[in-house]
């Protein structure tokens, strides 16, 4: 027969050896909180206790309120990552951990979404100060809004990893893209990349962005639909030699139709 509880109890205050190895998987909510209690509890022993899922949220709160614990990276990652520990003490575990447990956290599809977010804020935060060493780590397998991130600042080896990140989106790029300061070899990069030049929304930001190549641009032309190509022709603050060579192909696409039609070459487009 199973132990009493009050019998189970006092066993884990005191349990060594395989014994106590035993409690952490089989001991009921009382029992784990007594064992948090045991002179012979160490932190390996934490660590195993925090793989269960299972573990009641008053556990989890116990080990985070617990300074000799959460001293220990090993424990901090998992209680971020558990899906039943109280928000707080999850938030507070994220802001402490290393870099790349948190580009591990922010990758895991099994902690709560929401702190995933938080690990890769609290990753951009630090990306400005990173050595250029962990910026191309991050930029090689680092997730979609730090890729896109490091992309944007431009440096020339962190661009040809971001854009093989298998986390980078197509949002971020266009992220990239939008911003007012993003260096011309970031946009040259993208507009040559073999897969982002592809997307039809990368091409039509490429279309509307002043450091585009030219070449680049005259080739993506033909491709828009002939609805988006006068819209794009019509923006504000459009690169005028962007316009020229819209003019350009809009006045080629009557003279290929309406022009034909009619007889006559069309030699200007509104």
């Amino acid at each position: 027969m199973p132990p009493e509880p009050d019998a189970r109890i006092e066993r884990a205050r005191s349990a060594a050896g395989d014994e106590l190895k035993s409690l952490l998987h089989e001991a009921g909510e009382e029992a784990l909180l007594a064992l948090l209690a045991n002179p012979n509890l160490d932190e390996p022993h934490v660590v195993m206790m925090l793989e269960r899922l299972d573990l009641p949220s008053s556990v989890l709160s116990a080990v985070a309120g617990e300074g000799k614990w959460t001293s220990s990276e090993g424990v901090r990652l998992r209680l971020a990552r558990h899906p039943r520990t109280p928000k707080r003490f999850a938030l507070a575990a994220v802001r402490q951990l290393f870099l790349f447990d948190l580009v591990r956290l922010s990758l895991l599809p099994s902690a709560p979404a929401d702190i995933r977010r938080v690990a890769e804020e609290v990753i951009l935060t630090r990306v400005p100060h990173l050595p250029v060493g962990e910026k191309l780590t991050l930029a090689r397998r680092g997730p979609s809004r730090v890729a896109g991130a490091i992309l944007a600042e431009g440096h020339a080896q962190a661009i040809k990893l971001a854009l093989v990140n298998p986390f980078l989106t197509e949002a971020q790029v266009l992220k990239v893209l939008a911003k007012p300061g993003v260096p011309e070899r970031v946009v040259v990069a993208i507009a040559h990349h073999p897969k982002w030049s592809c997307q039809y929304n990368v091409r039509v930001a490429l279309v509307r962005n002043a450091h585009t190549p030219a070449a680049s641009v005259q080739a993506f032309l033909p491709q828009l639909p002939l609805g988006d190509l006068r819209q794009i022709s019509k923006l504000e603050g459009l690169a005028p030699h962007l316009k020229k060579h819209m003019r350009e192909e809009l006045v080629r696409r009557a003279n290929d139709g309406e022009g034909k039609a009619r007889g006559r070459p069309v030699t200007e487009i509104d």
